[in-house]
């Protein structure tokens, strides 16, 4: 494409300029712009057969803009090795690479202005490509596209599905060589869990067969078209999830779904396409096309959700920011014994501990272990059945602390022995784990003192404790606790048992403090999370996205209590022995992941030895001595 564009630049600055000679050689090459062309002209009131050298001028900086959020992530997340594209996609890149030399382009805003028009997903993408880690070939729709989502999908099946097609070396909906795709939000900020994510766009009763082709592997061909039917349903047709999970529950009975065979998960499917049929009162869609148009009109609605808007509102940003859809071959962690999705912090987000902190589940998508209605394993799974992979992961998990200068949230899939790095962004943690965070940084020379007195400017020595279990509580209490979960985040937190938003909001509002006790750590759950202390869930894990919502805004958080059972109907809860209620007060202890009845004492521990270590890194700052120091608790 960098022949094609420059070609065409040459004959816009041609005053003889009379006609569009150069479609056909984007058609060569299998990009067809007539219909967007068509389009311009028309929107223009021009004669597409009369054009002069201004009007090209103007078409073709209309085309680059649209290449620039179409095709340039093509290329830039291309895969390690992966050359296929860059004679017919790198134009933008070299013009943004000639334009810096010069000195006509400010590197740093080229960045941050790519960073708002294909959000940090995508844009991070992008630099991880660039670092030579594997990640699996994208596109992305860029933000503007938000306020008009159907308004993409002309450049998006001219120009952009085909430039991904090119690179993947397959096609949507081909019967021999399906491309599959996940379809995913990405704002310009990070919102975890706001908005809509759709794995396996592409699976249809056309294309099974050649995903079995493929991959040889039965199992995971019907998995994963189970999983599609089941996700399309509840984000696309609104069908309610537990359709489908009741139809699941009863085939497993009792069992891990993971052991269920590919017969069992061919019937299943059958199942959902039944139950997809009766509740959305039209069919499965079968046009992988149409699929893909579902799935992104999804994601670009999911930016107006509740949940999505309540986030904003809490951490004040602007609604108008947007979201872009990051378009991404499927890499498949639910393909067997050597295979699985992970979440990690490269470092632990609660204390800050140098030591990355993994959630890890075998034979299952990253869905499963970010949607908080699963159980996980830690590091060792992976570090003992896949050493190699484990030594992999810990390589790129440095270079991303290096890229980004700061301790990063991060998204993986182990496809058949293969690691594939899908996502990082700068991790939500506590302020203890703050303040260690970013003097460790400048200890190992990751950040410089300017920026290591910045982020943590606004800590007080009132700010950095952590809360624990007073020595004056009740001994027969102590010994004795309810129950055990996983701690996601720190910290003592003691109120009413609150089953739902409306109970945790009224007793807020009288000033009464509540834990919110869940099945799942879903985001559904941010605007309860906000009235409530804690956060006790009986499934999930510690990097599920509702988890990270209570970390930041800090919440005590235990998940994965397998002893609590949840009677919405009767508003109780059973916590191991224990018969309770609703408006009973309980204790969770953040710190030893312990459930414990009644309200028990709580003191605040400072850490004066990270304090210590913050006022030495200020000492003689002017800066600290200028600016208000907010007080925090």
């Amino acid at each position: 494409m960098l022949t094609l564009l420059q070609s065409a630049e040459q004959h816009a600055t041609d005053p003889k300029a009379k006609q569009i000679d150069f479609i056909q050689d984007f058609k060569n090459a299998g990009f067809d712009i007539s219909d967007w062309i068509d389009d311009f002209v028309k929107g223009a009131n021009l004669d597409k057969n009369n054009l002069v050298a201004p009007n090209l001028q103007e078409l073709l900086g209309n085309l680059k803009n649209n290449l620039t959020l179409m095709s340039r992530p093509v290329i830039a997340t291309k895969g390690v090795g992966d050359k296929s594209l860059v004679k017919r996609c790198v134009y933008w890149e070299a013009f943004l690479n000639e334009l810096t030399k010069q000195g006509k382009l400010s590197l740093d805003k080229y960045l941050n202005s790519n960073a708002c028009a294909m959000g940090t997903k995508a844009f991070n993408l992008l630099r991880m490509s660039k670092l030579g880690m594997p990640v699996p070939a994208a596109l992305v729709i860029g933000t503007h596209y938000t306020k008009e989502p159907k308004s993409c999908f002309k450049e998006l099946f001219s120009v952009g599905l085909p430039a991904l097609e090119l690179t993947a070396k397959m096609r949507l909906g081909d019967p021999k060589n399906p491309l599959i795709l996940s379809v995913r939000s990405g704002a310009p900020v990070s919102m975890p869990g706001m908005m809509e994510t759709l794995l396996n766009i592409g699976l249809c009763e056309s294309t099974l067969g050649g995903f079995l082709r493929q991959t040889g592997n039965p199992r995971l061909v019907w998995d994963s078209y189970r999983r599609l039917i089941a996700t399309y349903g509840e984000v696309v047709a609104g069908i309610a999830p537990n359709f489908f999970e009741d139809a699941l529950d009863t085939l497993c009975n009792g069992t891990d779904e993971r052991n269920l065979g590919f017969d069992e998960l061919r019937a299943l499917s059958s199942t959902f396409l039944s139950l997809y049929e009766a509740h959305a009162l039209e069919p499965f869609p079968q046009d992988t096309k149409e699929q893909l148009k579902g799935a992104i009109k999804a994601v670009f609605d999911s930016w107006h959700s509740k949940r999505a808007f309540q986030f904003r509102e809490t951490n004040h940003l602007s609604n108008t920011l947007g979201t872009a859809v990051t378009l991404q071959r499927m890499v498949f962690g639910n393909s067997g014994t050597h295979a699985g999705s992970g979440v990690g912090f490269t470092r632990n987000p609660t204390n800050g501990e140098k030591r990355l902190w993994i959630d890890f589940l075998l034979n299952a998508q990253g869905e499963d272990v970010v949607s908080g209605r699963r159980n996980v394993h830690g590091h060792e799974t992976l570090e003992n059945l896949m050493p190699e992979v484990w030594l992999l992961l810990q390589k790129y998990t440095l270079a991303l602390e290096l890229e980004f200068l700061d301790m990063q949230d991060f998204e993986f899939t182990v496809e058949s022995g293969q690691l594939f790095m899908l996502q990082t962004r700068s991790g939500k943690r506590t302020k203890l784990a703050a303040a260690k965070i970013a003097l460790d940084l400048f200890d190992e020379g990751i950040i410089d003192k300017r920026e290591v007195i910045e982020r943590t400017l606004d800590f007080t020595q009132a700010s950095l404790v952590l809360q624990v279990l007073s020595n004056n509580s009740d001994a027969a209490k102590i010994s004795s606790p309810l129950s055990a979960a996983t701690t996601a985040c720190s910290g003592i937190a003691s109120g009413e048992i609150a089953l739902d938003e409306a109970f945790a909001k009224a007793r807020h509002a009288l000033g009464v403090k509540v834990i919110l006790m869940r099945q799942d750590t879903q985001t559904n759950d941010i605007a309860a999370l906000e009235y409530s202390s804690g956060l006790l869930t009986a499934r999930g894990a510690r990097t599920s996205h509702a988890a990270v919502v209570a970390r930041q805004l800090g919440k005590v958080c235990l998940v994965g209590c397998q002893h609590l059972k949840i009677n919405l109907v009767n508003r109780r809860v059973i916590i191991g022995q224990s018969n309770l209620s609703e408006g009973d007060i309980v204790t969770l202890d953040g710190n030893d992941g312990q459930v414990y009845f009644g309200s028990l004492s709580v003191i605040d521990r400072p850490d004066t030895e990270l304090y210590k270590r913050v006022e030495k890194i200020r000492h003689n700052h002017p800066k600290v001595h200028s600016k208000k120091v907010v007080k925090t608790n």
